[in-house]
């Protein structure tokens, strides 16, 4: 009897075992397809365009978190408070983001077994009244009933040997990591539109306070020919004309309004607020500039989290490549199954009524007609062209630096000139109007000098508004003061997991934990 139980407990510890060296083996054993390896994109050694400016001193100009106030614009700042919270397309993109890591986790629960349970209780007959075999939930007429009871715990497990399943939660993981990065995109771009808005509506402020201005001087100049008229010095033509200036000058300050209110509303809906509930009071246009270093084309990579994005979809084709790559290996899976069933429910518990088993199964596909083959290489098609996406990424991120540091060098230049065209358009507008009030020159030309002031103070205007945009695309171009090392890292993401089981010993103490093993049993 002694060396029965020997004999159960040599086969238990055996049976132990096994499972232990299959999980050992799905846990640590090879991963088939290729391990990734960051594409190489190239990066000039500096800006084309970044001659003015001085390289940053130790972290003087370094633009982190709030990027915005540099700009040193308190309504701007209030503003920007409520964008992650309230803007709607930052909320699709934070969900997103939680679809990504459920996925993950999803493709993490694979590692382990599957347990079911199922229970059963069934009432039959062997004969039904005309000899033949039927089941019924009554007593049936011409057989004895019979009763079942069935309870079974059932647990499956395809044991992980090349790969496919760590290769499945790799590419989920790159993807989490991807969806992150587009959620700061997203909350860049949100940002980023909120500040043009802004400083579109200022200038708008700016335009119309112009506007009123002019139209206020239109309105003596137009009693000024009036008063010429009635005294037989200027003709009717004079009177007319000054008031035609006047009536599209004032037009002109109501289709400003229009664009204002437009504007507002724009804020209001990024903000996530009904335009109803939402409004700007005026305020004057910002008149200083911030300098913006670029900092180094290399540290482009690292900043702009579009760029962060399309490399880690790069990393997940990679995965899937190994996903496809298992597919030519068969398949392990560990089976076992325990439960008790009788004929009546208090023998359930009985000795008799138990009964358990436990197998493994082995599959190949042995002919698919080369459709596996097919799907590896439309996988290593989609990650040729992740790659080419991500480099593509890359050269757009250079192409905007460049284009915005190119306009604000050209806009300070254009800023310089136009101010100084505001100047003397102003002073001829002065002397002509005086020499008409002397009687020496046609109102013809107190018009065009009125109308070439007006447009030269427009457009001054307007290169304002195109340093303040160029500006904000810069930073937004640069990344804003986000960086690719704020993206989750893998024990991040598996944190997040309901199954945050501590992995088996690393491979270097496999030999202890083989030794121990036995002892337990």
């Amino acid at each position: 009897m002694t060396g029965e139980r020997a004999k159960r407990a040599d086969a238990r510890r055996r049976r132990c075992a096994a499972w232990a060296a299959c999980a050992a083996s799905a846990l640590f054993g090879c991963s088939v397809g290729p391990n990734y390896v960051r594409p190489a994109a190239e990066s000039p050694s500096a800006y084309k365009e970044a001659i003015p400016w001085k390289p940053a001193e130790p972290r003087d100009q370094e633009r982190r978190g709030n990027w915005w106030e540099v700009f040193k614009d308190p309504k701007l700042d209030a503003l920007m408070a409520p964008v992650e919270v309230s803007n709607q397309t930052i909320k699709a993109a934070e969900a997103r983001v939680r679809e990504a890591r459920a996925l993950t986790q999803q493709a993490r629960a694979a590692l382990f077994p599957l347990v079911s349970a199922s229970a059963s209780a069934s009432r039959s007959s062997a004969r039904g009244a005309s000899g033949s075999s039927v089941n019924t939930t009554t007593t049936g007429q011409g057989g004895s009933p019979r009763n079942s009871y069935n309870v079974a715990l059932d647990v499956s497990w395809e044991v992980d040997l090349w790969g496919r399943v760590r290769r499945t939660v790799e590419a989920s993981e790159a993807s989490a990591q991807a969806s992150v990065a587009d959620l700061e995109s997203a909350k860049l771009s949100a940002q980023a539109l909120l500040a043009e808005d802004y400083f579109l509506l200022r200038v708008q402020d700016a335009q119309i306070r112009l506007l009123n201005d002019t139209v206020a001087a239109y309105q003596r100049s137009l009693q000024l020919t009036r008063n010429q008229y009635a005294v037989g010095v200027a003709a009717r033509a004079d009177v007319a004309q000054a008031e035609t200036q006047l009536k599209s000058t004032q037009a002109q300050a109501i289709d400003a309004g229009v664009q204002r209110a437009q504007l507002e509303h724009a804020i209001a809906v990024l903000l996530g607020k009904a335009p109803a509930d939402f409004s700007v009071a005026a305020e004057s246009v910002p008149t200083e500039f911030p300098p913006i270093p670029p900092g180094l084309p290399s540290e482009l990579l690292e900043r702009r989290p579009d760029i962060a994005a399309a490399e880690r979809r790069a990393a997940a084709a990679n995965a899937q490549i190994g996903v496809a790559e298992a597919a030519f290996f068969p398949t392990v899976t560990l089976s076992a199954n325990y439960g008790i069933s009788a004929s009546a429910i208090n023998r359930l518990f009985n000795t008799a009524s138990r009964m358990w088993s436990f197998g493994s199964t082995l599959a190949e596909t042995i002919f698919d007609a080369g459709a596996r083959h097919a799907i590896v290489e439309q996988n290593r098609a989609l990650l040729d062209a992740a790659i080419a996406d991500y480099r593509q990424t890359v050269l757009t991120g250079f192409q905007q630096v460049e284009d915005e540091l190119s306009s604000l060098r050209i806009l300070a230049d254009q800023a310089t000139a136009q101010e100084a065209a505001v100047v003397s358009s102003r002073e001829a507008e002065r002397i002509f109007l005086n020499q008409y009030k002397a009687g020496t020159v046609a109102y013809t030309s107190v018009v065009v000098a009125e109308t070439t002031a007006l447009a030269n103070a427009e457009t001054a205007i307007n290169i304002r508004q195109s340093r303040l945009l160029a500006s904000v695309a810069l930073i937004q171009a640069l990344g804003g003061g986000w960086a690719a090392s704020q993206l989750p890292d893998r024990d991040r993401i598996e944190a997040d997991s309901p199954l945050n089981f501590s992995p088996l010993p690393p491979s270097d103490t496999l030999s202890s934990f083989w030794d121990t093993l036995p002892k337990l049993w």
